[in-house]
């Protein structure tokens, strides 16, 4: 048992650097507006006011020299304020929740790719965050590849992507490890194909878990 209130209107997008979670995203919006669903993204870092300012301090590459644990902290410091503020009173409303990243990305960047012990982020999540995704799309996709894709998007990296690539690495088979810890909230998709292709296993996935 996780200790948390799972959701099952609750889905969030996970993925590594460059995997294409927005585009996923905005074919499950429409796929479910169109089913008349009302329907609320978000991200993470961020979705509210505070959890943004927190993401521009995150991911400012001023700030290079902070500490994994500071990292940490950050992070469930805007996912308290997240998911109280934007997740839990759209969910209680009866609106799908489709969030890109939530506390697995955690466990991913912050816990293989940073070193954290998991075991701290299991008892932040529990304590500051209490609920979890009734369903996880992994976008996953091999390293090099990823990081291809976030360069081309042009503009300055930001802190975490200017990590090294053997960092990436560790965090996409943190990703995997989680995925093969929780078989039945994730399924991993396969993001290396075309966009498209990858838009409709996501809506495919999405169907079959339809509550």
């Amino acid at each position: 048992m996780s200790g948390l209130r799972s959701y099952p209107r609750f889905v969030s997008i996970e993925g590594g650097e460059g995997a294409g979670k927005s585009t996923v995203i905005g074919a499950l919006e429409a796929a479910l507006r169109a089913r008349g669903e009302r329907v609320v993204t978000t991200r993470e870092p961020g979705g509210t006011p505070l959890a943004e300012h927190l993401r521009e301090l995150l991911l400012d590459p001023a700030h290079e020299a902070a500490r994994p644990e500071t990292e940490l902290l950050l992070m469930f410091a805007a996912r308290a304020q997240h998911a109280h503020e934007t997740i839990r009173p759209a969910l209680a409303s009866g609106a799908w929740v489709l969030c890109d990243r939530f506390t697995d990305s955690s466990y991913a960047y912050q816990g293989a790719g940073r070193g954290i012990d998991t075991g701290l982020i299991t008892t932040l999540e529990r304590a500051v965050v209490g609920i979890e995704p009734g369903l996880t799309l992994l976008l996953d996709l091999d390293t090099e590849a990823g990081r291809v894709r976030a360069l081309s998007r042009g503009g300055a990296p930001d802190r975490i992507e200017r990590e090294h690539d053997a960092f990436f690495a560790r965090v996409r088979q943190g990703f995997l490890a989680r995925a093969k810890e929780n078989p039945a909230r994730f399924r991993v998709l396969d993001a290396g194909q075309p966009a498209d292709v990858v838009a409709a296993a996501a809506r495919a996935a999405l169907e079959a878990h339809r509550p």
